[in-house]
C-alpha cells in the first residue's frame, strides 16, 4: 500500500467516512481486542493492603474497570455469604462516596452484615430481577454509568459471550463489576465452576474454624481462606484472614503473618482470554 492511499484512508476515519467492509470490521476487531484485552489497571488498582495478596496481583492491586468473579464453598456456593462479606469489603474501599447498584434475584441481602464489613447500606442500590440473564442486562446497563463505584451481579450462570460484554462495558466506563456466583443445585456447580469466563481474577472465598480470643468468650475471631483461582498477569495462591473488619480490610491470620502465602492447589481452568 503506498503513503497516498494510507492517507486517504486515515482522512475517511477522522471524517466519519465509511470504510470498506473489511477495512470496517477490521477496526472493529482492533478496538474489541483492545478494550478486552487492554492492561489491566488503566482504571486504577485498589490495593488490599496486604503485602502477601497484592504481591500476588497483576500490579499489586485490584483492577478497577474490570470484571471480578467470586464464590463460596461446599454447601456456601448456593448463598455466597461469606464471599458477599469478602466482597463488602471490598467495595467498602472502593470510592466509597459514590454508589454501588447490586443486582440479584432473591432478595436476601443483609444490611447489617454488609455495614459489619464497613460497607454502609445507603450506598447501596438494589436491583431485583427476575433470572440470571435478566440480572446480567440490569448489570451491563449499570456498567454504563459512569458515577457509580461498582455494579455486582449474582448470578448461577454466567456464559462466556456475557462475561465478555460485561467486560468490555466495564473497560470501556471503568466501573468495577463483580459477579457473586450462586449456584442452586449440584448440578449447576458442576457444570458452571470450571466453565471459562472473561474475569481479570477468580476468587473463592470459605470460612474456616474462628480462633478464641484471650479473655474474651463468644465465637473469636472470625477467619476465612482466601483463595485467588486466576488472575491475568498475576500468580494464584491463597490465605488463611482475618475477616475484614468495619473499614473494610483484611489482615493475615496472626500465626501467618510471617509467612510467604501458600501456593494455591492448581485448578485445571482453561484460559478464558
Amino acid at each position: 500500500m503506498d503513503a497516498t492511499a494510507g492517507s486517504s484512508r486515515e482522512v475517511d476515519r477522522r471524517l466519519g467516512r465509511a470504510l470498506p467492509p473489511h477495512e470496517g470490521l477490521t477496526a472493529l476487531k482492533e478496538r474489541v481486542g483492545k478494550l478486552a484485552g487492554g492492561s489491566l489497571g488503566d482504571h486504577g488498582l485498589l490495593p488490599f493492603g496486604v503485602p502477601a495478596i497484592d504481591d500476588a496481583l497483576s500490579g499489586g492491586g485490584l483492577a478497577r474497570g474490570a470484571v471480578h468473579e467470586l464464590s463460596g464453598l461446599g454447601c456456601d456456593e448456593e448463598d455466597g455469604a461469606v464471599a458477599a462479606a469478602f466482597l463488602a469489603g471490598i467495595l467498602a474501599r472502593l470510592a466509597p462516596l459514590q454508589s454501588i447498584l447490586w443486582c440479584l434475584t432473591a432478595d436476601d441481602l443483609y444490611g447489617p452484615g454488609l455495614a459489619a464489613r464497613g460497607l454502609t447500606p445507603r450506598r447501596v442500590l438494589s436491583v431485583r430481577a427476575r433470572d440470571d440473564r435478566t440480572v446480567l442486562e440490569a448489570m451491563e446497563d449499570g456498567l454504563k454509568v459512569p458515577a457509580l463505584a461498582a455494579v455486582v451481579g449474582e448470578v448461577g450462570a454466567l456464559p462466556l459471550t456475557a462475561s465478555r460484554r460485561l467486560q468490555l462495558a466495564a473497560a470501556s466506563s471503568g466501573v468495577t463489576a463483580f459477579v457473586l456466583r450462586r449456584w442452586r443445585s449440584g448440578t449447576q456447580a458442576a457444570a458452571e465452576r470450571l466453565a471459562p469466563v472473561a474475569a481479570a481474577t477468580r476468587w473463592r472465598v470459605s470460612a474456616r474454624p474462628s480462633r478464641p480470643i484471650e479473655n474474651e468468650p463468644g465465637i473469636g475471631r472470625l477467619l476465612w481462606q482466601v483463595e485467588l483461582l486466576r488472575c491475568r498477569g498475576g500468580v494464584p495462591a491463597q490465605w488463611i484472614v482475618e475477616a475484614c473488619d468495619a473499614t473494610g480490610h483484611v489482615a493475615l491470620a496472626a500465626e501467618l503473618a510471617d509467612r510467604a502465602p501458600a501456593p494455591a492447589e492448581r485448578q485445571p481452568l482453561r484460559a478464558t482470554g
